[in-house]
């Protein structure tokens, strides 16, 4: 009668243990999933931005032709941004790409007839549209980031996770978060 209560003890243990080991294993599949899933969304707000630079420059190089080296410094932060692969070099091109909208903005400001063109009117509300969308793609991914590292890192998981293939993702930070704490702006 003894030995079957230190069996059912064992067998209730090794239950206990792999429950707590499957629904470990499922939870951070399914962050897993979650930041990647968060990622693409960054991606492809930063891939419609990239799309919408050309148009927005062309309309711009209408009227300010001689601006040769602001368009140059858009076309190759637009050209960084697309060949961005990870959180840290994204993080370089967005600063790259936000000091190089705001050099476009200010030689717009310089031509009224220009901010007035319904074109380009349209093509800068669909770029602060989807900066907007950057930023809230770039929360939703660092808070699944933040749920991710934290089940890595908290014990008992951080003694195994590692060794069933999970490591803690880069959150995606800039380095001059003032440089894209709100979207570019234009003032008329």
């Amino acid at each position: 009668m003894e030995i079957l209560i230190v069996i059912g003890v064992i067998v209730l243990l090794v239950i206990i243990v792999g429950v707590y080991l499957w629904t470990t294993y499922n939870g951070l599949v399914t962050l897993n999933v979650r930041v990647d899933e968060a990622w693409s969304d960054i991606t492809v707000q930063l891939k419609r931005r990239a799309d919408l630079l050309p148009n927005l420059i062309e309309t711009v190089k209408g009227y300010a032709a001689h601006e040769k080296g602001v368009f140059e410094a858009v076309t190759k932060a637009r050209a960084e941004s697309i060949s961005a692969s990870t959180p840290a070099e994204a993080s370089v091109a967005e600063n790259h790409v936000q000091s190089a909208l705001k050099s476009v903005f200010a030689v717009a400001e310089a031509y009224p007839q220009l901010q007035a063109s319904q074109n380009y009117l349209q093509l800068q509300g669909e770029l602060v549209d989807t900066e907007d969308k950057i930023q809230a793609s770039r929360r939703f991914y660092n808070g699944g980031v933040r749920e991710l590292n934290t089940k890595i890192k908290t014990f008992p998981n951080t003694l195994f996770v590692r060794g069933l293939g999970f490591t803690e993702r880069e959150f995606f930070e800039v380095a001059d978060a003032a440089a894209i704490a709100e979207p570019p702006r234009v003032q008329f």
